[in-house]
């Protein structure tokens, strides 16, 4: 059962079907994306006077995403926009809509297809809305908090966007197999 989950998913989920040069799929996934979220909490902790925060947020985030299992051009494009991004959100909870960066970037780094690109909508909609009810950097706390559940929610969107996609072309290229 395991190894049929294992051989499914590799099916639709494009970088489990990539070489690695080094390191195991899980590993690189899992130490990638705790370094890019560890990295983005130290940036949004940070100010003038906590300039090291600034750079140990900055230089986990860029190490995170390089490490990231995908192909190596996808994973350095990525690094100087998520950071930006990153540091655009010191300007308080008027800048939620920049969440899309983050998302978008890990959506090219995840392979994903153009179609679950629509996924973008549900953080352009968070940046839109959630500005009308936190307005003062002291509510950061709150409005990172509802953004980071809406940035996971489209990452799993466009996932099973994209897991659709590959079904509908595998079924459309081999129709005889169903029968």
């Amino acid at each position: 059962m395991a190894s049929s989950t294992s051989a499914s998913a590799r099916l639709w989920e494009p970088t489990r079907r990539l070489p690695l040069k080094w390191g195991r799929y899980n590993d690189r996934y899992f130490v990638g994306l705790v370094l890019i979220i560890a990295g983005a909490m130290h940036l949004q902790g940070a100010n003038n006077y906590t300039l090291i925060i600034l750079l140990i947020g900055t230089t986990s985030t860029a190490v995170g995403w390089s490490i990231m299992p995908a192909r190596g051009w996808r994973r350095m494009i990525v690094v100087l926009p998520t950071i930006s991004q990153i540091w655009i959100m010191l300007t308080g909870p008027m800048s939620m809509w920049t969440l899309t960066v983050p998302l978008l970037c890990w959506l090219i780094v995840r392979h994903r297809p153009l179609i679950s690109y629509v996924a973008l909508a549900l953080p352009i909609a968070n940046g839109i809305i959630l500005p009308r009810f936190f307005q003062e950097y002291s509510s950061m706390p709150q409005a990172l908090a509802i953004s980071a559940v809406v940035v996971i929610a489209a990452a799993w969107l466009a996932r099973a966007i994209a897991h659709s996609a590959v079904s509908r072309r595998s079924i459309a290229a081999f129709p005889s197999e169903l029968r």
